[in-house]
């Protein structure tokens, strides 16, 4: 008798504290299949509107999963999204935000889009929707344009930095951050390119490469470390290099990469360590999350000092 009562009381406890979903009314066998896929968000906050990327799956014959990326961080896998009908909700535990709290997700399907609140760690709650993301259709018989050097060789003619004060400079040729600070974009968008950079650091700083401004190619002393998508050339939390082709902090490095669609190649210091593979998404830190338009370059100052030099991008036709 007493295992029995200890049993329901149990059952009770579940239901109560959200674990049970079938109790909630959540029926897996009823869940909309036009939310499957990724979706690129826009979520409305005081200081103005903020991008965020999910991707929903199925997982066997009844699970709902996927991934999310919030305004920070890296992409983060969600155990199991509750989906009935039109509507989802999930939660994942808090990567870079501020507070102790879960990042908690609900939405609806709308039509073609998907809208709802998003509550973040501290407890902040903002509207957002999201649009289907676009497919990466492929290009083939790519005709390039002229290379086009984005640094002046004493000024920074054709950037701005983003936000003050500002602490990059030129001079002779190369751009400089020499303390963690604000960020810096390209006035020029660019949709399809080629990109050589060199960029020299020091020991155990951090900046990134933003492609189109939404798609960040880490920098990051690695040297003699293993490859993760976190490190030295990957496509930060989605796609690992092949190896850490990194040269020791202090020295000056390159990368060569060629963006088509969301097709991205890298070769870093010489070795491709990623070849032709898929960008799933926006990375944390992206300007916005329209994908299919242009973007600027984007480059991080906010991780420690940086040095660039060369940058030229060979735009397609």
């Amino acid at each position: 008798m007493r295992l029995f009562r200890n049993a329901v009381l149990l059952l009770a406890l579940v239901s109560a504290t959200g674990f049970l979903s079938p109790g909630e009314g959540w029926n897996r066998a009823a869940f909309n299949e036009r939310m499957l896929g990724r979706w690129d968000i826009t979520i409305t906050t005081p200081d103005g509107p903020r991008p965020s990327w999910l991707e929903i799956e199925r997982s066997g014959r009844e699970a709902v999963v996927g991934r999310i990326v919030g305004i920070v961080g890296s992409a983060r896998p969600i155990a199991q999204i509750n989906a009935s009908g039109d509507s989802l909700r999930f939660s994942v535990p808090p990567q870079w935000e501020e507070g102790n709290g879960d990042l908690a997700v609900e939405g609806r399907l709308q039509g073609e889009r998907l809208a709802g609140r998003m509550t973040f760690p501290d407890g902040k709650s903002y509207a957002w929707t999201g649009v289907r993301a676009p497919r990466s259709a492929p290009r083939t018989n790519m005709v390039w344009g002229a290379p086009i050097r984005l640094l002046h060789p004493n000024d920074l003619g054709g950037w701005k930095p983003m936000g003050t004060p500002n602490q990059w400079t030129v001079r002779n040729g190369v751009l400089s951050s020499p303390h963690s600070g604000v960020n810096i974009v390209t006035e020029r968008m660019f949709s399809d390119f080629k990109l050589h950079i060199e960029f020299r650091y020091p020991t155990e700083s951090n900046s990134g490469v933003y492609l189109r401004g939404r798609h960040e190619v880490q920098i990051q002393d690695d040297f003699g470390g293993e490859p993760a998508n976190d490190r030295f050339s990957g496509i930060y939390g989605f796609i690992s290099p092949s190896q850490i082709a990194a040269r020791p902090a202090g020295q000056w490095q390159t990368y060569d990469i060629t963006l088509v669609g969301r097709m991205v190649t890298v070769v870093a210091n010489g070795k491709m360590v990623i070849c032709n593979q898929e960008i799933p998404g926006i990375t944390g830190g992206a300007l916005d999350s329209n994908e299919g338009a242009p973007g600027p370059l984007y480059l991080q100052g906010d991780h420690g000092p940086i040095e660039y030099k060369n940058i030229v991008i060979t735009p397609a036709r």
